[in-house]
């Protein structure tokens, strides 16, 4: 595979199982490209784009060189400078970050309007969803732009490693094995919704680390009623003002990858159990799913910085 490869098969994955339905994710395509073609020439100039056929505006190609065959990538949760330099040391083509770097991550905010629909999917009128959303992009959008963002791509330049981030994508294949696990299982209390994640191996994995799923609002024996898996993916974490709306759509529990004080206050005023998987081994399980795909093309993965690399068996 090439890194050109790689990177479409992540587009191609994070659409399949995008929470909002594959059609759904084909038509905002359509609607950006009627966006693009009614732009003038500098606007197009301007425009990304990559966003005619990818949604997802964290997850790009940041550094590649010829269209080389890719034996052996180093992949990671946060790949920065320091893990560029060892991948380096070992010899790595490729290098694969979960979270954003570069103009993936000036862009992050792009893709948080995916939580609108997937929060009126669970019953959350969706001009409420938008409304409430749209401040928060702001304040995201605002909050990244004083970042660095290409520090670590200008050393993968200079190290010759082609390098990608595959942020959306991933976490679009941990909800959705959510879903359809929480569907299996139909846990009754929130429990129950624990003891679930605990059989997942990245998450069993995590308690050993003391960073394993946490009931963050609620108690153990609390019925859990509606299960809503809306704080997985879609960029970063959404507004707090949307728990009341949440709770007015009959939503009982919400699982998240990770929840501020901030949140988890208004989750707890209005009655919504939280249940927090843990950030990185929710992380490592997306790229995990995404990476049995590509080691099935005989390419050597290297994990570090935060993955709990698990192999899943093909059915």
């Amino acid at each position: 595979m090439t890194t050109q490869q790689i990177y479409e098969l992540a587009v191609k994955l994070g659409m399949k199982a995008d929470l909002r339905g594959e059609k759904k994710v084909k038509k905002y395509l359509e609607r950006a490209k009627k966006a693009y073609e009614k732009m003038d020439k500098e606007q197009k100039a301007e425009f990304d784009k990559e966003k005619l056929t990818n949604p997802y505006g964290d997850t790009r190609i940041l550094a590649a060189g010829k269209k080389k065959e890719i034996k052996k990538i180093m992949v990671g949760i946060d790949m920065e400078v320091a893990e560029l330099l060892l991948a380096k040391h070992f010899s790595a083509d490729l290098v694969i970050a979960h979270h954003p770097e570069g103009k993936a991550l000036a862009d992050l905010h792009s893709v948080m309007d995916l939580q609108a629909q997937v929060l009126a999917d669970y019953g959350v009128p969706i001009n409420i969803a938008e409304s409430v959303i749209k401040p928060r992009i702001s304040e995201v959008s605002r909050g990244i732009s004083p970042i660095n963002h290409n520090r670590s791509v200008d050393a993968a330049k200079l190290l010759g490693i082609d390098f990608i981030c595959t942020h959306t994508i991933a976490d679009n294949l941990g909800a959705n094995f959510l879903v359809k696990l929480l569907k299996k299982k139909n846990p009754e209390t929130v429990g129950d919704i624990l003891t679930m994640f605990k059989e997942i191996p990245e998450f069993k994995q995590a308690v050993r680390y003391n960073a394993g799923p946490k009931i963050f609002v609620g108690a153990p024996e609390n019925s859990c009623g509606k299960v809503a898996v809306t704080e997985f993916t879609g960029g970063t974490s959404g507004a707090k003002e949307i728990y009341e709306k949440m709770a007015n759509a009959g939503i009982g529990t919400i699982i998240g990858m990770h929840m501020g004080e901030e949140h988890r206050k208004e989750a707890e005023k209005y009655y919504i159990n939280v249940v927090i998987a843990g950030h990185m081994a929710s992380d490592s399980l997306g790229m995990n799913l995404f990476l049995d795909e590509i080691e099935q093309s005989g390419v050597e993965v290297i994990p570090v910085s935060g993955l709990i690399r698990v192999k899943r068996k093909k059915v």
